[in-house]
């Protein structure tokens, strides 16, 4: 009796323990068929040709593991740039900008966005093309789309929008290459942003974020100027220390924003601007951020309306002032 109670013991705390297991083949799962369900009835998407491509799809464990990494600590800004803007970034950007110069100037009359804005996101997001990624898209959004409820509405999302994207472009789903999270490209754009901003400018009938330098300028200027880019005003520029009741005001991440207007009465001073740089109108609402360097002293710098656009791309003050910051640098080389 003591040994059937025993075995029965063991036998519940193994079910308890025991993870669900998740199928492997995403093409039978309910949330799958859903989304088919939805591009065969709402754009004609075949459902045959769709289960065709799902049943190569696998789930990939790495990418829930990437997804799930600790948090770490926030990185010092004298840290954390070195890592985003440092190496051959500079030279490497240098010399893109020389090799597509034609691009540039054209993105830059279209779309208002500085030439050395659009490098600098490049060289931010991969080095020119050096890390764009090496997972599957179609299998990284799935895996995300189906196996990683914290984000799963987004990523299904996202796994629609590319089996969109792939039709228009002719190719197989599984041809995608990117990151874990589904980025692609030179650009690093999600399949949404690729079939909304992305460009042919080359004219040659097809977009091309990797193979295509043109396209890649002209993507990058077009979700800029998508999301809001003001032609000809500043992205940032560094302010004298402000009043302690300003410090104090500044949350470590993306400042809440006042009126220039306001800034300014209160004692906000700027100490540099390039010349052709114009500063909105009083009323254009701005922030501060404060960047820590190794020496302890922080900087402070008011942030315009083009700063805020950058971090469309990643939403970090981080990000976004380690951009403007090889931009400025593509700036003077060129």
């Amino acid at each position: 009796m003591k040994r059937l109670i025993f075995c029965a013991l063991v036998a519940l705390c193994t079910a308890q323990i025991t993870p669900p297991v998740i199928a492997q083949d995403f093409k039978d799962r309910p949330e799958w068929i859903a989304l088919k369900a939805e591009l065969v009835r709402d754009n004609a998407y075949d459902g045959a040709a769709l289960d065709a491509v799902m049943a190569r799809v696998k789930r990939q464990d790495r990418v829930i593991a990437f997804m799930d990494a600790p948090i770490r600590a926030p990185t010092p800004w004298h840290a954390y740039w070195p890592r985003h803007i440092g190496g051959d970034r500079l030279q490497r950007g240098t010399e893109f900008m020389k090799a597509n110069k034609a691009s540039f100037d054209q993105a830059e009359a279209a779309y208002g966005v500085p030439a050395q804005v659009i490098a600098a996101i490049i060289g931010v997001e991969t080095v020119y093309g050096r890390i764009t990624g090496n997972f599957r898209v179609v299998e990284a959004l799935a895996t995300l789309a189906f196996d990683y409820p914290r984000r799963a509405e987004f990523f299904r999302g996202e796994l629609k929008e590319l089996l969109l994207l792939a039709r228009e472009q002719k190719k197989s789903p599984l041809d995608f290459i990117g990151s874990f999270a589904g980025a692609m490209g030179w650009p690093q754009f999600m399949p949404g942003s690729y079939r909304r901003w992305a460009v042919d400018f080359d004219n040659d009938q097809r977009i091309d974020l990797w193979g295509s330098s043109a396209d890649i300028v002209g993507s990058v200027a077009s979700f800029l100027s998508g999301h809001g880019w003001q032609r000809g005003e500043p992205v940032m520029l560094p302010i004298a220390r402000p009043s302690a009741e300003i410090i104090a005001s500044i949350d470590g991440g993306l400042s809440p924003r006042k009126t220039l207007r306001e800034y300014l009465a209160a004692g906000v001073t700027i100490t540099a601007r390039d010349s052709d740089v114009t500063l909105p109108a009083d009323d254009a609402q701005v922030g501060i951020i404060s960047l820590d360097n190794a020496d302890g002293r922080d900087e402070y710098w008011l942030t315009f309306e083009n700063f805020y656009v950058i971090t469309r791309y990643n939403r970090s003050r981080m990000y976004a002032s380690s951009v403007w910051s090889l931009a400025y640098a593509l700036k003077q080389t060129r």
